[in-house]
């Protein structure tokens, strides 16, 4: 039985022994723990999924910035793509806490409290039903051994006083005998109450040794009937316990995210992503698009052509200008064109000096605290105008529409008549400033 003793416990540790009358108290306490816990594992949980929400809004806010700032800037070709590729990582991220934030707040916190509200019975005079039967349950087993508990600790208090008192009657005989003031009357009479005392002694000592005898007779049975009423407080402490450690399971499944399949596949999607990477394409896309690739209409001899009357003199383009669309780089399908958003958007102008440092390098001369990134964002600002005149390009680095085309002007009419504009497709080249109007 659970209450056998154990001889290797010292003295303090039976003092608040599980059988001493009323010490049942903490097993039926326990009840009202396992209450508290569940709600305790509940709120444990909300917590956790506020952190998991917080993190996942801010990933998804740091990811979109980052990714603005990136299109913006300066950075091209595949290695831009690379690095927007942990943008998406920190999006898909994102979601999948968002998704652990759900699975906690709508699988473990209904999980728990839908068996709360199965383990334990609120009873309208408040405590718990289980709480109430175990009390009860305890209290019945208790009480006969309880009662003659009671009896033994009286007889053992009255025997305890008759051997006080007959200790006395003989200290007192003891010094009668050695006192010359006492009389043989006197001496007579203190042996007299000696003898009743140990008279008294002895009838206490046998009623205390009969008492404590009844006593561990019914220890037996009483050890029993505590035992069956413990019993079924651990049945159910065993439900309790057994059902958090699967709820800890369910929990450590929904926050390890190394054990979901779509978390791995986002690194491996990253780092495909980022081995894709082509140095040599890189360099080879910019200097055909910004270096000594690039199509130039050098200077030729043109002779006189009346039907393009109408149209001004044709504008030389300095080296640095715009390029015009290039079908040399090609982006995959669904994914936009590897020419950086800064250099669709940068207003290069076509008007040089020796004397003039480019404008993107402001930054540097703040001794490069300049964020280029986010000095860029103004670039690539125009005015829509509307065409008055078809117009068809005869240089590869002129643009052509029809009559009621809108397109973007990026540079002001220049002193020969020639702007530079950006149809919607985004084809960049140059028009008559006088076949437009603003809009």
């Amino acid at each position: 039985m659970s209450g056998s003793y154990d001889e290797s416990a010292g003295a303090d540790d039976t003092m608040d022994s599980f059988w001493e009358v009323g010490n049942y108290k903490r097993a039926v306490k326990r009840f009202d723990d396992g209450h508290r816990l569940c709600n305790d594992l509940m709120g444990c949980l909300q917590e956790r999924a506020k952190i998991e929400k917080a993190y996942g809004d801010q990933l998804t806010a740091w990811s979109k910035r980052w990714r603005q700032l990136i299109e913006k800037g300066p950075q091209y070709g595949s290695v831009e793509r690379a690095w927007l590729a942990v943008m998406t990582e920190a999006e898909k991220v994102s979601e999948l806490h968002q998704d652990v934030k759900n699975n906690l707040l709508n699988e473990d916190v209904e999980k728990v409290k839908n068996w709360q509200k199965e383990a334990y019975h609120k009873q309208m005079i408040g405590g718990f039903k289980e709480a109430k039967e175990a009390e009860e349950g305890f209290k019945k087993a208790q009480k006969p051994w309880a009662k003659k508990l009671k009896e033994m600790e009286a007889a053992k208090k009255t025997y305890h006083m008759a051997c006080k008192e007959e200790r006395l009657a003989a200290a007192r005989e003891a010094n009668g005998k050695t006192e010359a003031s006492v009389t043989p009357d006197q001496q007579k009479k203190l042996h007299e109450k000696v003898d009743k005392c140990k008279q008294d002694m002895q009838k206490a000592k046998e009623k205390y040794e009969k008492s404590l005898d009844e006593l561990n007779k019914c220890t037996p049975q009483y050890m029993e009937s505590m035992d069956q009423v413990f019993d079924q407080c651990q049945q159910h402490e065993v439900k309790r316990l057994t059902f958090l450690k699967e709820a800890l399971l369910d929990i450590k499944r929904h926050l390890n995210l190394t054990e979901n399949q779509s978390y791995a596949t986002i690194y491996r999607e990253l780092e495909r992503t980022i081995l894709a990477a082509n140095t040599q394409e890189d360099l080879k896309w910019f200097s055909n698009n910004h270096g000594p690739g690039m199509f130039m209409n050098w200077p030729a001899f043109e002779e006189y052509n009346p039907d393009q009357a109408a149209a001004p003199p044709k504008k030389k383009k300095p080296d640095g200008a715009p390029p015009t669309p290039s079908t040399d780089h090609v982006a995959p399908p669904g994914d936009r064109s590897s020419v950086s958003s800064y250099d669709k958007n940068q207003a290069y102008s076509t008007e040089w000096s020796d004397d003039e440092q480019p404008a993107g390098y402001s930054g540097n001369e703040n001794g490069g605290n300049g964020n280029s990134f986010e000095d860029d964002s103004s670039a690539g600002k125009g005015v829509r105008v509307r065409a008055l005149y078809d117009y068809d390009g005869q240089e590869q680095d002129e643009l052509t529409f029809k009559a009621g085309d809108e397109l973007t002007k990026t540079e002001d009419e220049d002193e020969q008549g020639w702007c530079r504009g950006r149809l919607d497709n985004g084809q960049e080249g140059l028009y008559p400033a006088n076949y437009v109007e603003p809009i």
